[in-house]
């Protein structure tokens, strides 16, 4: 009696890039031929994203709405938060369409990973210069809070990146 064929999921492609960081098995991505990566929107790393966003878009919002006294901090405050959010979705999006089963030439948890070593630092920076600049305006407090609050944000990011990335690879190296 013949069974037929099975085929069994893994989480790297033929052209051995890894997948994408997340916390969901690769039996639940849904099937190869859906657009859309439905558990990628209920995963940890896509809800993780999704606060990131929610955060730096309220600190934009708040610092944007209030009566600035340093011109230089503020807009640099500004500059970064929207930077940041940009690379969040550029990188959501290519999560949730499989965009990095298509382009296999790039290490997407390494550029992820950066973007987030670069990108937290600067959050960093940007919302310790904008605290100290707030002179107890309440848009402008609100947005540094919300700035530092999207930097612990992207920490965790960072390290859930980073343990795909640096750690799945030399776990892999070894085999």
């Amino acid at each position: 009696m013949s069974h037929g064929a099975r085929v069994i999921r893994t989480g790297v492609s033929s052209g051995g890039v890894a997948a994408p960081p997340s916390t969901y098995t690769a039996s639940s991505a849904g099937s190869d031929g859906e657009l859309v990566d439905g558990a990628y929107f209920r995963s940890c790393v896509g809800m993780l994203k999704v606060a990131q966003m929610i955060a730096l878009l309220i600190a934009f919002i708040s610092v944007n709405n209030s009566r600035w006294t340093d011109y230089s901090a503020y807009s640099y405050f500004q500059i970064v938060t929207m930077c940041d959010l940009v690379m969040i979705l550029f990188f959501y999006i290519i999560y949730v369409f499989k965009i990095y089963r298509k382009l296999t030439c790039v290490s997407w948890p390494l550029a992820e990973f950066l973007h987030y070593l670069i990108g937290t630092i600067l959050l960093l920076i940007a919302s310790i210069v904008a605290a100290s600049k707030s002179y107890n305006l309440t848009g402008l407090v609100a947005g540094a809070t919300f700035g530092f609050l999207a930097t612990i944000l992207c920490v965790l990011s960072m390290w859930s990146s980073y343990k795909v990335s640096c750690i799945t690879q030399s776990t892999n190296a070894s085999v």
